[in-house]
């Protein structure tokens, strides 16, 4: 079972979802601006190595541009990171998915191969 946080208006999310849903995977779908993922969640991305602080964030978001985060970033420690992100689902690139254990960002499709494959 998977877990995708998302936001259903976005053009990249729904191609997620099609690519999972194409590989007969059972899929819960959490608006991602409603319900945010969660600190520890975030934590967990960071862990692995697999993306960067930037990686995380949606760079090409109305909420990013107008919060100036990206004159922020060279600063930003990984726990002001992970408050804006678990405070506010826009901030988040999208889609998040995760089985508990692995997790990718974005939607990708070598990457999505490689992990949900």
């Amino acid at each position: 079972m998977l877990t995708m946080y998302g936001y259903m208006k976005c053009g990249t999310c729904r191609k997620a979802l099609t690519w999972l849903d194409g590989r007969e995977l059972e899929v819960t779908f959490i608006d991602i601006t409603e319900k945010p993922p969660s600190r520890k969640m975030l934590k967990a991305i960071m862990a692995t190595g697999d993306y960067s602080l930037r990686e995380l964030f949606n760079t090409s978001g109305g909420e990013y541009r107008k919060r100036n985060i990206k004159d922020r970033m060279a600063t930003m420690t990984k726990a002001e990171a992970v408050e804006l992100l678990a405070d506010d689902g826009m901030l988040c690139k999208r889609p998040i998915v995760t089985d508990g254990e692995r997790y990718t960002v974005g939607f990708k499709v070598d990457r999505f191969k490689e992990v949900w494959g």
